[in-house]
């Protein structure tokens, strides 16, 4: 702990000192909670999210293979041109919000492609698009977090560090104050009672 001051204007600068951080540490830990239930929220929709991938993969699996005998390259139909995300605040922090992921048209030959290649642009383009909004929740969450961690540390500070040394300070400081007084009192009683006893022996002689 640094050496204060152990005067009446340290002991108000003090004073004020934790009635900030005494106001600003709801605020944090409001903060924080929001985060935590944020990050809890992502972590359940990434969980759905993953759940929903593995089955439509597993759809896919079934008739992928039949693919190979396509004459059409679907390659350049299946690479998303844009991925399109809104912002979301949460307790001041900005995330990211899948909205879409947009494609090139698929344009092929209608005459000499299986009616079914159109099915299979779009299933496995929803399977491209799933994984792409779930990259963007983990991306919010590794925001979140890193946010929650720093959030946490100042709540911790507040908590731990910053209110106790202000109000140890303050605790001194009246602590040296009073002293200081009772002893001004005290030698103003002395020399009040000197003044007397000299009045006193003056008078007798």
């Amino acid at each position: 702990m640094a050496k204060i001051k152990l005067t009446k204007g340290e002991l108000k600068r003090q004073r004020d000192a934790l009635a900030q951080f005494s106001r600003y540490l709801p605020t944090l830990q409001l903060k924080k909670q929001q985060l935590q239930l944020e990050i809890l929220q992502l972590d359940l929709l990434l969980t759905e999210k993953d759940q929903g991938l593995l089955k439509k993969n597993q759809a896919v699996a079934s008739w992928i293979g039949l693919l190979a005998d396509e004459k059409v390259d679907l390659k350049p139909f299946l690479s998303p041109v844009k991925i399109i995300t809104h912002p979301k605040n949460i307790a001041g922090t900005d995330i990211p919000v899948f909205d879409a992921a947009e494609f090139n048209e698929a344009d092929y030959d209608l005459f000499i492609t299986h009616l079914w290649v159109d099915t299979a642009i779009a299933s496995l383009r929803a399977v491209i698009a799933l994984k792409k909004e779930i990259s963007v929740i983990e991306e919010g969450i590794v925001i979140l977090r890193h946010e929650l961690r720093i959030t946490s540390q100042r709540v911790n500070l507040f908590e731990k560090v910053k209110i106790p040394e202000a109000q140890e300070n303050i605790r001194l400081i009246k602590i040296y104050v009073g002293d200081q007084m009772a002893n001004a009192v005290g030698r103003s009683k002395i020399a009040k009672r000197k003044i007397e006893e000299l009045a006193l022996a003056g008078g007798l002689a």
